[in-house]
């Protein structure tokens, strides 16, 4: 049986309402048995896109469309519940470039404020390998005092935090962590600055020259860097076809791409274990479990958080998720 056909005698399948596309309306339940549940976001964790997960399972691309945003908004939801009172003393934070719908250079005045640049802010612990904190949306002030905001919530203490030199993150920093911190900023230069923007750059260009700058508090020296923070942003990249760049795979919605990136850290860090930890994951070194999840557990737990008010399949398609925790 074809997939277009397979899809239409699916219980609780519909097919998508007339003016919709299958990124914007999130439908009835997805009735499929859990092994392929499992199986379909095992592929999605592990890069593929959702047309080839489609072709591989036999199950339509709507289909594995609604189930990925579910479970996805679930591991935001499991994120900003497990994530809490973190004993994490090194942190980086970065950016990593995407694009919603369209890149920045062909919007329309009528398109949606949500179209083009998009960016995901992570905010990584430099010793467990750990994604504390992340939040997906525009690469602003406003952001970077919510995610900000949202790391200070989840870490104890007085961390050394290091980041580039994004001009919207001195002020954020003093605005939500105060005194309770200290802070280091590194700059690098390129060859042939001022540099091609993030859009434009699908290689790293030659560093010439780096300077660490000490923001506030006392962060040792040799401790202000990104390294690894940049590191994890190519392995987002590795491991969500959304963030590959120069295919059709990129997101349509806000929404949709958020709970991708939600589905992604879940799985880094309860259920992939880390090449640098002896095979322990992220979630193992800070504690928080003792065991590699499997994704039948992180599904579990993913619709565990799901209320009464919420009905499977149905809360993606209001619920708006831009950052690690809830909104």
């Amino acid at each position: 049986m074809i997939a277009s056909s397979l899809y239409s005698v699916l219980p609780g399948c519909s097919s998508i309402r007339e003016g919709q596309s299958a990124e914007t309306w999130i439908g009835p339940v997805n009735i499929i048995p859990f092994e392929k549940q499992v199986a379909a976001i095992a592929a999605l964790a592990e890069g593929c896109s959702i047309r080839s997960t489609e072709r591989l399972l036999g199950v339509h691309r709507d289909t594995v469309m609604r189930l990925s945003a579910r479970i996805g908004t679930g591991c935001a939801r499991l994120h900003d519940a497990m994530m809490r009172d973190l004993n994490s003393p090194i942190i980086q934070i970065d950016e990593l470039w995407s694009f919603i719908g369209k890149k920045q250079k062909r919007l329309t005045r009528g398109d949606a404020p949500e179209k083009g640049d998009c960016y995901v802010f992570i905010g990584l612990d430099s010793i467990n390998k750990a994604i504390l904190s992340y939040r997906t949306g525009k690469r602003d002030g406003e952001n970077a005092v919510e995610f900000l905001a949202d790391l200070r919530s989840r870490v104890l203490g007085s961390p050394i935090v290091s980041s580039d030199s994004f001009s919207a993150y001195e002020g954020a920093i003093r605005q939500t962590f105060g005194e309770q911190i200290h802070y280091g900023q590194i700059t690098k230069r390129y060859v042939g600055e001022p540099p091609i923007n993030a859009a434009r750059r699908y290689s790293p260009g030659v560093v010439v020259a780096v300077e660490k700058r000490r923001v506030r508090g006392f962060p040792p020296e040799f401790l202000i860097s990104t390294s690894h923070a940049e590191r994890q942003n190519l392995s987002l990249r590795m491991s969500s076809r959304r963030f590959t760049r120069l295919t059709n795979a990129y997101s349509k919605t806000l929404t949709n791409h958020a709970a991708a990136v939600s589905l992604y850290v879940a799985h880094y860090n309860l259920c992939r274990p880390h090449e640098a930890l002896d095979k322990a994951t992220p979630a193992m070194e800070l504690g928080l479990t003792d065991h590699p999840w499997s994704i039948a557990e992180l599904i579990e737990a993913a619709t565990a958080t799901e209320t009464p008010e919420e009905p499977q399949g149905r809360q993606a398609g209001r619920f708006r998720i831009i950052n690690g925790g809830l909104s």
